[in-house]
C-alpha cells in the first residue's frame, strides 16, 4: 500500500476529477398522514411505495452491471455519521421539534476501467426525506457529498451537490433516486486498480447532526400528527 500512495497522489496531480452531472427521479404522492386512512390502509400504502421504489432502484436485480476490468472496482459505501440529516427546532433532540430528515437508503455501482484508462464509476442513490412538524415550507434544499479517498483514507477529490426536495402537500415523504452518470477516477498506471480507492457518500451535516448519528439516534417524523415522543429511539 504504501508502495502504491505516491502514485494515487500523481495521478491527482496530473489530472481533474471529473465528475457527471446528477439526475434524479422522484416518487412519492397522495396516501400521506393527511389522507384520510388507518393505520392499516396506511402501513399498505407505505409498503407499496417500499416496493414500487425497490423495482425501480434495482433492489435485487444487477440494475448496475460490471463491465470486463482490468481489476476490481473501488469500494463505495455511505459515511455512518452522514448517513443521516435530522434538523431540529433550537437544537432539541425531539419528535415534536423535528424540522425535515433525510436518509441515504442504498447506493448502487458499477465500474468500468481497462489498460490505463481511468476508472467510470457510474452511481445510483436513493434517498429518504421527511418533512416533521416544525416544517414551514413544502420545499426544503438537501446537500450531499461523494468522496474519492485512497485505502489509507486521503481524500482526494471530494464533490458537493444540491438537491431539491418538495413534498406533496398531503404526504409528509419523499423517495427519490439520484443517478451519478460519471465519476472518473485517473490512475498512474495499469498497475494501480480500483481496490486502491474507495467513494464515500454523505450528507452535509453540522458536527452536532454527525454525533447524532454516531449514537445511532433516529426520527422517522409524522407531519401533522400529534407526536408522543420525548426522546429519539435508538438502533
Amino acid at each position: 500500500m504504501r508502495r502504491i500512495r505516491p502514485y494515487l497522489f500523481a495521478a491527482c496531480t496530473l489530472f481533474s476529477f471529473s465528475w457527471g452531472v446528477p439526475t434524479f427521479a422522484q416518487y412519492g404522492g397522495p396516501g400521506g398522514p393527511g389522507g384520510g386512512g388507518g393505520p392499516d390502509q396506511q402501513q399498505e400504502e407505505d409498503d407499496a411505495k417500499r416496493k414500487k421504489r425497490d423495482e425501480e432502484f434495482g433492489v435485487g436485480n444487477a440494475a448496475l452491471p460490471a463491465l470486463r476490468n482490468a481489476g476490481p472496482c473501488p469500494y463505495v459505501k455511505v459515511l455512518y455519521d452522514a448517513a443521516r440529516y435530522v434538523e431540529f427546532k433550537d437544537n432539541a433532540e425531539a419528535s415534536t421539534a423535528v424540522i425535515y430528515t433525510g436518509e441515504i437508503e442504498k447506493v448502487g455501482s458499477a465500474c468500468a476501467y481497462k489498460l490505463v484508462e481511468p476508472i467510470t464509476i457510474k452511481m445510483q442513490i436513493l434517498f429518504e426525506f421527511g418533512r416533521g412538524p416544525q416544517a414551514k415550507s413544502n420545499r426544503k434544499l438537501y446537500h450531499y457529498w461523494i468522496a474519492v479517498t485512497d485505502r489509507n483514507r486521503a481524500v482526494l477529490a471530494k464533490q458537493y451537490f444540491d438537491l431539491p426536495v418538495t413534498f406533496p402537500s398531503n404526504d409528509d415523504r419523499v423517495t427519490l433516486t439520484e443517478t451519478i452518470p460519471s465519476l472518473l477516477i485517473p490512475r498512474h498506471d495499469s498497475k494501480v486498480s480500483g481496490a486502491n480507492f474507495e467513494v464515500l457518500v454523505g450528507f452535509d451535516v453540522t458536527p452536532a447532526m454527525a454525533e447524532f448519528n454516531r449514537q445511532g439516534k433516529r426520527f422517522r417524523p409524522n407531519a401533522g400528527v400529534a407526536a408522543t415522543e420525548d426522546a429519539p429511539s435508538t438502533q
